[in-house]
């Protein structure tokens, strides 16, 4: 197999010191680029792009494309789905929010969102009312005992399910965005729906970013996707990161490669999320495209302790909670090893020996559906960023990609 490879590895000196693994710059660009072609040749995904960067700015990136059928080259400028890599970005908007004085983070949700009142808990058959209230910290550390729901059962369709915030599968239909057109009716149909257990009481990953969104747009008085805008992608030149899709920016769609069961191959038939104009249910969980160039920059405030280019956008103050685990071996929970806890909506590492490699304890970061993942490095002031459009998703790459930079576990 051929790669073709547009753009090398620029120096990584200003990253690599005695913190790492005494990589050469040379030997590191030739690792990770290695690693970015097996991966297409293990046909996990089709063209991809990394880039590593510093607070301070500077950045290098390396594209490998594939050259095959149906799939396309890949650039800083290309847009890609990132799905849960949104949730970060949502939690940042609550943190501003916090910042202004506009809410506690042992507020009832109920304050803002009446609809969250009267809510009940899941007990064995049946259900009861629950004895604590929903909290919005809760909503921030995935512990409100709301999961995922494909609102499908035994092949066919729920039609007793209220909600269906997450793609069912690449075989089923994905009805939720004609069925909520906006996040209120969308939290006042979620709040019907049981909880797996007292709020706060224990982790469970699941839809608490939607109603985060509508929490931003109470707090603030604009709609999600403005208060992000004029919030953080203008601040950070975030110019093509959005809820919806124009024509130039669906020219730069990259398709997806899917390799699961009897499906392989490139496509656009399974995008699953619509990004029509014409909606206002802006899932802050999952429904952002963004590009490499776009999220690097969100990736360098966050990694320079929340000021961009003269911006500050937030509060190490706010970092710091951000990445204060709330739940411990949340990759157990997900059928990986443990060694990383959850703050808000982010992993936080403590053991990074149990994924096989030598990461300093402390970074954080998340990864999306289609495989986009990244990391924030603060004992390094660095950061690292993987865009491509693949399913199925997997946690090979990030950690991979992580022995790669850092070396492997001792």
């Amino acid at each position: 197999m051929i790669f073709r490879t547009l753009m090398s590895l620029l120096t990584l000196s200003f990253l690599f010191g005695c913190t790492t693994s005494g990589l050469s710059d040379e030997g590191l660009s030739g690792r990770i680029k290695s690693f970015q072609s097996q991966i297409i040749e293990d046909e996990i995904t089709g063209s991809n792009l990394v880039i590593v960067g510093a607070a301070d700015g500077t950045r290098a990136m390396s594209v490998v494309n594939s050259d095959r059928l149906g799939d396309r080259d890949v650039d800083e400028t290309t847009v890609f789905p990132i799905w849960s890599m949104s949730k970060p970005i949502t939690i940042v908007s609550m943190m501003t929010l916090h910042e202004q004085g506009k809410f506690e983070w042992n507020d009832p949700v109920s304050d803002y969102i009446p609809c969250f009142a009267n809510l009940v808990v899941q007990d064995g058959d049946s259900v009861r009312p629950a004895t604590e209230p929903l909290r919005i910290e809760h909503l921030m550390a995935h512990r409100s005992g709301w999961a995922y729901y494909s609102g499908w059962e035994d092949g066919a369709p729920n039609t007793n399910s209220i909600k269906n915030p997450v793609p069912p599968g690449y075989d089923r239909p994905h009805t939720n965005q004609t069925r909520f057109n906006d996040l209120q009716s969308y939290c006042e149909a979620i709040a019907q729906e049981p909880l797996a257990f007292e709020p706060g009481s224990s982790f469970l990953y699941g839809i608490n970013q939607a109603i985060l969104g509508r929490l931003v747009e109470v707090l603030s008085g604009l709609s999600f996707q403005d208060y992000l805008t004029q919030t953080l992608f203008e601040p950070l030149e975030m110019v093509d990161t959005s809820f919806v899709m124009d024509a130039d920016k669906r020219s730069r769609f990259q398709p997806l490669w899917i390799n699961s069961e009897h499906l392989k191959g490139y496509t656009y038939l399974l995008n699953e999320l619509t990004y029509s104009p014409t909606s206002q249910a802006h899932f802050g969980g999952e429904g952002l495209v963004s590009t490499a160039s776009d999220y690097a920059n969100f990736c360098q405030m966050l990694a320079n302790g929340g000021e961009f280019n003269g911006h500050r956008i937030l509060n190490q103050a706010s970092i710091d909670r951000m990445t204060t685990p709330l739940s411990e071996n949340i990759m157990s929970e997900m059928g990986r090893p443990s060694g990383m806890d959850m703050g808000y909506s982010v992993f936080v590492m403590r053991d990074s020996s149990a994924e096989g490699n030598a990461a300093p304890q402390g970074i954080f970061g998340w990864s999306g559906y289609h495989n986009t993942h990244f990391w924030i490095d603060p004992s390094n002031q660095m950061y690292v960023l993987w865009m491509s459009r693949a399913r199925e998703f997997s946690f090979e790459i990030p950690a991979g990609l992580r022995k790669v930079v850092y070396g492997p576990a001792e």
